[in-house]
């Protein structure tokens, strides 16, 4: 960032020895650094194209030919909006949950009047405007190995449904990718919301359109009638025995114990294998994982018989054991997670957006919420900042007609300069 430098130094006169009276010289200084804060700076930019004319013709009878520059292109016509006061007006709400209410007053703020109507109005253009680009991230999503997905309730006030839903399927990783070997291939980082009126089973048959692949998923039944592998979530399993060990105390909860050490072996196999090829990570798996996996069936064999199944330890060994094939089945392939993890951090943001801006007025404005949120976190997971990367892209889209020019424009292709 830029540096200021601002020299405190003694005058002229008061450098001289106070005993002797001799000049005094330098032997050194003292410093600290203070950050200072400049407000947004917002301007008006005018365009001027001048029109030319030949004035010899002017005097004739032929049709009178003009000469004027093309208008600059604007993603949003007849508007006063530019890439970057779109990029942060999209930004504050979908990264940091500024509803556009209080945007409008902190615009009033700097003396602009910029109604919540008219930014709604924009928010609908834009993600109509991103939606080619947003169907080449879902093909590029569908394409991966692995998707991991997850749903949350969505309250739109103009919907005959008393609850909708916004959906996340996501792969890869929550940031950058450290790629340690340059010979191996890594999945982009990607994370679609899809905003549907209800939690169905059809919504995620629609969405996956016959992906055969592994989907990881929680318990939930809906995802079981897609056509994917289900892969289980090692957490919801763990969730299970922490609740029951709330329920029964930690000094009468020995069986609870006994799994909760389980999954923190699990867990700490791991953290070790972070970072390591899919082979490798298998390898480490069938090794320690796997003996572990099969110790923890055969206790839930057991203990099934010997604890009351309305109970909430109960409930929690027929958890698992119901899920018990999808649960083990992340040892089978190095390039799946022990859980399903990445899918709840990636609608996190969504969640946390909600408790401030609450609900969307309209089911357009729910699916435009849906287009910007996957642009938002699919860039903050390839290591972008939102704000550059939506200010580069609304610059560069009328420069691309095909999907093969667009694909340089997605998060993990783009060039930020």
């Amino acid at each position: 960032m830029p540096r200021e430098y601002v020299i405190h130094d003694l005058p002229d006169a008061d450098k001289v020895c106070d005993c002797c009276g001799h000049s005094l010289h330098r032997v050194g200084q003292e410093t600290c650094e203070k950050l200072d804060f400049i407000p947004a700076q917002i301007k008006d930019i005018e365009h001027i194209r001048p029109k030319y004319s030949c004035r010899a013709c002017e005097h004739q009878d032929t049709q009178l030919t003009l000469k004027i520059m093309p208008p600059v292109f604007s993603l949003i016509p007849r508007s006063i909006s530019t890439p970057t006061l779109l990029a942060q007006i999209i930004s504050q709400k979908y990264q940091y949950g500024l509803p556009l209410y209080r945007q409008e007053s902190l615009f009033k703020q700097l003396g602009i009047e910029l109604s919540r109507k008219t930014m709604s109005s924009w928010m609908l253009k834009v993600a109509t405007a991103l939606e080619r680009l947003y169907q080449l991230m879902i093909k590029a999503l569908l394409a991966q190995p692995v998707i991991n997905a997850d749903e949350t309730p969505l309250k739109v006030i103009h919907c005959d449904k008393a609850k909708c839903y916004m959906w996340v399927y996501c792969c890869g990783t929550d940031g950058p990718t450290i790629k340690n070997n340059a010979t191996t291939s890594y999945p982009p980082n990607i994370v679609i919301y899809d905003y549907q009126s209800g939690r169905g089973a059809e919504h995620p048959i629609n969405f996956l359109q016959g992906y055969h692949q592994y989907l990881q998923v929680d318990g939930y039944q809906a995802y079981g009638l897609t056509d994917a592998v289900l892969v289980a979530c090692m957490a919801h399993a763990r969730r299970k025995f922490t609740d029951a060990e709330k329920v029964l105390g930690k000094g009468k909860a020995g069986k609870v114990q006994w799994a909760l050490n389980l999954f923190q072996k699990l867990y700490w196999i791991e953290k070790e294998i972070k970072g390591k090829s899919a082979s490798e990570i298998y390898r480490i798996r069938q090794e320690r994982a796997k003996p572990l996996m099969t110790d923890y069936k055969e206790w839930l064999d057991k203990s099934i018989n010997q604890v009351p199944p309305k109970s909430t330890l109960g409930k929690a060994i027929a958890y698992s054991l119901n899920q018990w094939p999808k649960l083990v089945r992340y040892l089978d392939d190095g390039r799946l997670n022990i859980d399903n993890n990445r899918a709840e951090r990636a609608i996190k943001p969504f969640v946390i957006g909600r408790k401030n801006w609450l609900f969307s007025n309209t089911v357009k404005g729910a699916n435009a919420s849906a287009v910007l949120y996957s642009f938002i976190e699919t860039a903050k997971a390839n290591g972008l900042i939102p704000f550059d990367y939506l200010t580069k892209i609304f610059n560069e889209l009328p420069k691309f007609d095909d999907d093969a020019e667009l694909d340089k424009l997605l998060p993990w292709n783009v060039v930020l300069k």
